[in-house]
């Protein structure tokens, strides 16, 4: 039988307790890393942390420096490097809260000028009437309900009674100011510690991880680590520089615009572009609103949002795609739900870590099997090989998505390879199920008409062969497209015999079933492609009463269309039938089920004239057979005018043309 790596994807079995204790197993890691993240976000930061550094470590190494000496130089300039930005942030927030209340005259007069381009708008200002009314409604205070009292008792009104805190002392205030810091400095003390063991025993973490994953499969396992690294290195210190360089643009265009603060923006939107989407979007809404404030007109607002909007998408859209290649690997549903969840479990810093978290989970699944729901949920790869694709659409009687997917095919590889590499290992799929009982007659059929529609709506031509092999004369030319594909010269019908020239010159016979009838199909959309019209009959034509009625002289050969791997013998008996009624006809023995062995070729060439497991088999034994049938036509028309002296080698090959 066959091999095909989707095939075995799909009949993986699945238990359903495995899928339950799976279940409960993801419950308990999501769990455990909500309930203890206060642990597990300073280590996540550390090991994403580690990633990035782990490049410049190798270059210290490769200089000579003790491993303690570079791990310590690297983490001491980091921590410096963090510190000087914190402190940089702190100052520019400070000057800013010294100057904002020097704005507050531009927006009052932005907002009496907004409401004098308004104020001739009746609808405007009733709105504005209204939702005063109704905060004034909603800020009234109730009435109070009081008894009644007796004539003449008078109402004591209640004595204020006022709760002053004492003076702080000295201890107090250092308390008040140092209590908010406490938890930012231990995170960060955490982070740096882990980050200085995770470089010092980075070999004997990556040993001790192959040891529980895989010490089995030693070099499968370190192929996959090392694989991971470096792709998780790569990606993350080039977003960093790439984001660190967005901010110093973005910091130096405010600058040169005049927004104030500049330093601050432009550090704050390195950091909002580790968010995805929409942390270029927060980062420029703050600057802009401040220009807005400072500016007593409109130019400066007006140019703080060109910068980001021109800034952002030459990044996003030009450099981003050439850094990091077509694809980060993830796909954009996956960021927008990595992103949620992440921001759920470990909140704003979660939204920081998303996307390299996830891209983490992305990588560790395509390496290991137990993990490999996670590449398919987050991975960018299409979750369906083109055969799955190309059979469930069929399934679904849906053959307008496969013809445009195949369309798309096309204008890479030539319409042989989509046949023999997409549409015929779908067919074997559904071979596969039909012969374990789960395609009944209706889903069959529904396939068979689905594939005729798709062979349709893909209208055989000259198009459909590759540009280098619709002119010449050669029979075989190397492939363009595909390296290891031979290409074929389309057949000019004008030179071939009586036979081979005429209308339907080829008859593909299905052998048992609505999915033979689907393979003929697929045959004949190649045969008519390279010149050999082919006409399609299903297998009621091997009966004994309609092989009476099949014409010779129309007929240059037949083909008899199998996709079960089983039914050798069936092929025979047929061939053997179809040789009693038509002797000298060719019969090619199409087994698109067999697999690539010289047992089950020799088994189809005994019972025919050729046998082949594949499409592009079948052209090549049809073509061979066109052109030696025209050979010998020429030759014998040149005996036929010369005399058997004239007949040298040179005038046969001038006969052959």
């Amino acid at each position: 039988m066959f091999n095909d790596p989707g095939l075995a994807r799909m009949t993986r079995p699945a238990s359903r307790e495995g899928r339950v204790l799976e279940l409960i197993a993801a419950i308990a890691i999501i769990a455990v890393l909500f309930f203890g993240r206060e642990v597990f976000v300073p280590v996540a930061l550390a090991i994403l942390l580690s990633f990035v550094l782990s490049p410049v470590l190798r270059v210290l190494r490769r200089i000579r420096l003790p491993r303690t000496l570079s791990v310590v130089t690297v983490v001491l300039v980091t921590f410096l490097g963090l510190a000087t930005l914190g402190a940089v942030v702190a100052s520019q927030i400070a000057e800013l809260a010294i100057d904002l209340p020097r704005y507050q005259a531009n927006l009052q007069e932005k907002i009496r000028s907004f409401k004098g381009a308004t104020a001739g708008s009746g609808s405007m200002e009733r709105v504005a009437n209204m939702l005063q009314d109704l905060s004034t409604e909603l800020d009234r205070p109730q009435p109070a309900q009081t008894n009644a009292l007796p004539a003449g008792v008078a109402v004591q009104k209640p004595i204020p009674v006022e709760i002053r805190q004492p003076e702080p002392g000295t201890l107090g205030m250092l308390g008040s100011v140092i209590s908010p810091l406490i938890h930012p400095l231990a995170t960060t003390g955490i982070i740096f510690i882990f980050l200085i063991f995770i470089l010092l025993q980075r070999e004997d973490l990556r040993n001790r991880f192959i040891r529980l994953a895989g010490a089995h499969d030693i070099q499968r396992t370190t192929a996959a680590l090392d694989d991971a690294g470096g792709r998780l290195s790569r990606f993350l210190l080039t977003q960093v520089v790439l984001n660190a360089s967005f901010g110093a643009v973005i910091g130096l265009g405010l600058w040169l615009i005049g927004v104030p603060s500049a330093i601050l923006w432009g550090l704050l939107a390195a950091v909002l572009r580790f968010v995805p989407y929409i942390g270029a979007i927060i980062a420029a809404v703050l600057p802009s609103a401040l220009a807005l404030a400072v500016d007593p007109g409109w130019a400066m607002v007006v140019s703080t949002v060109a910068l980001f909007v021109v800034i952002e998408p030459l990044v996003g859209h030009i450099i981003e795609p050439l850094l990091y290649g077509r694809s980060t690997g993830l796909s954009p549903v996956a960021v927008i739900a990595s992103a949620t969840f992440w921001t759920w479990l470990w909140g704003p810093i979660g939204l920081v870590l998303a996307t390299p978290l996830t891209l983490c989970l992305v990588v560790l699944g395509r390496h290991v099997d137990q993990l490999e729901f996670l590449d398919v949920m987050f991975g960018d790869r299409p979750p369906l090989s083109a055969p799955e694709l190309f059979y469930q659409r069929m399934l679904a009687g849906d053959p307008i998505e496969a013809t445009t997917k195949a369309e798309e095919y096309l204008k890479q590889q030539p319409l042989l390879a989509y046949v023999d590499e997409v549409a015929l290992p779908a067919l074997r799929l559904a071979q596969r199920d039909a012969t374990r009982g789960a395609l009944d007659v209706e889903r069959i059929e529904r396939i068979r008409v689905s594939v005729g529609e798709l062979v349709d709506n893909l209208a055989p031509g000259d198009e459909a062969v590759p540009p280098a092999t619709r002119q010449g004369s050669g029979d075989m030319e190397p492939a363009t497209t595909a390296p290891q594909r031979r290409t074929y010269a389309r057949l000019d019908r004008s030179t071939l015999p009586a036979a081979w020239a005429a209308p339907t010159p080829v008859l593909c016979i299905s052998a048992s079933s609505g999915l033979d009838e689907a393979a003929a199909l697929l045959l004949s959309l190649v045969f008519t492609a390279y010149g050999l019209t082919t006409r399609v009959e299903g297998p009621e034509r091997l009966q004994r009463t309609n092989l009476a009625t099949l014409d010779h002289p129309e007929l240059a050969l037949i083909v008899v269309s199998s996709l079960d791997g089983g039914s050798a013998a069936h092929l025979r008996y047929s061939a053997r039938r179809l040789r009693r009624r038509l002797p000298n006809v060719p019969i090619l023995l199409g087994a698109w089920g067999l697999s690539e062995d010289r047992v089950a070729r020799s088994a189809l060439e005994e019972a025919g004239d050729a046998g082949a497991t594949s499409i592009e088999e079948a052209l090549a034994a049809a073509l061979a057979m066109a052109r030696s049938d025209r050979r010998e036509a020429a030759g014998t028309a040149a005996a036929r005018d010369a005399s058997p002296a004239e007949i040298t080698p040179a005038a046969a090959d001038h006969a052959l043309g």
